[in-house]
């Protein structure tokens, strides 16, 4: 026998039929258990409550005033861009390099506060990261991308010497060296390796001292342009202090490595110290 009772299970009638406490079983004023009232408002109200949060959104995007540096940035790019980096200070230049490295920050003060503590746009790029990152804004990301920059700098000043006569492009030997080595912390020794058309073989740090000392060996200056086979050198290294005036045990080391290599066949053309504020030639100076 087939049941003939409603599926709501609500009070009958007299007659057996069932009484409609609401309306439909699903229309609009239906009695639904807990688990239906859920299930049913959460579709019913999710529409409603998607629009709300978006037409709030809006609202906060339009009381939101712009970030106050933006319109600065994009002044400072369109100076670039028409008169190129003849139009810019050092600081506004390093700002164009943080606007990348630094996106949601007003990089103007950090900018500024590197070229103060630093004193150039190249004292910035080849002070060691730890300095840097005593800068406030400057954390370890943005101190090794500045120095990757300054890698950068260093490698296309040392191809414009690639397969050149280097005594030929004497300023761009200055130049490299300059960027290497000038706003190091402490003494650095290099040498570059001439072949016998003074063309550049290698271009080696021997040795690394403190802020006012390095030790270099003329033996293994010479053995090592001799496992080169080089016929000429040119010694470099720096003075933090930032005088190039040589020192009387830069000469004395000096003079022993010419007198060393030259029976070997090997000439030393020059002693260059590099320092922030210019550079000394040993030959020029006639120190050699």
């Amino acid at each position: 026998m087939t049941s003939k009772l409603p599926f709501s299970g609500g009070p009958l009638r007299g007659d057996g039929s069932a009484i409609q406490q609401s309306g439909d079983l699903f229309g609009p004023g239906a009695a639904l258990s807990g688990d239906a009232v859920d299930e049913r408002s959460f579709f019913a109200e999710q529409p409603a409550r998607e629009s709300n949060l978006a037409k709030a959104a809006s609202t906060r995007a339009a009381l939101q005033p712009e970030a106050h540096y933006l319109g600065h940035r994009e002044r400072l790019r369109n100076r670039f861009r028409d008169g190129g980096e003849t139009a810019l200070a050092d600081y506004e230049i390093l700002e164009l390099l943080l606007f990348r490295l630094i996106p949601r920050r007003d990089t103007k003060p950090i900018a500024k506060a590197l070229i103060a503590r630093f004193g150039t746009l190249g004292g910035v790029l080849g002070a060691p990261p730890s300095l840097l990152q005593e800068v406030k804004g400057i954390g370890e990301s943005v101190a090794l991308d500045l120095k990757l920059i300054a890698s950068v700098a260093q490698r296309m000043l040392k191809s414009e010497l690639r397969e050149k006569q280097v005594l030929s492009s004497w300023s761009s030997v200055i130049d490299y060296c300059h960027a290497a080595m000038a706003y190091e912390t402490t003494e650095q020794f290099r040498i570059l390796f001439l072949d016998k058309r003074n063309v550049l073989i290698a271009d080696e740090i021997q040795g690394r001292g403190t802020i006012d000392h390095t030790p270099v060996y003329p033996r293994e200056v010479v053995k090592r342009a001799l496992e080169l086979s080089a016929t000429a050198i040119i010694l470099v290294h720096n003075h933090p202090s930032g005088d190039p005036t040589p020192s009387r045990a830069d000469i004395d080391m000096t003079r022993t490595i010419v007198d060393t290599a030259k029976p070997l066949g090997i000439t030393v053309h020059d002693h260059i110290i590099i320092g922030k504020d210019g550079h000394a030639s040993f030959r020029g100076l006639r120190l050699i």
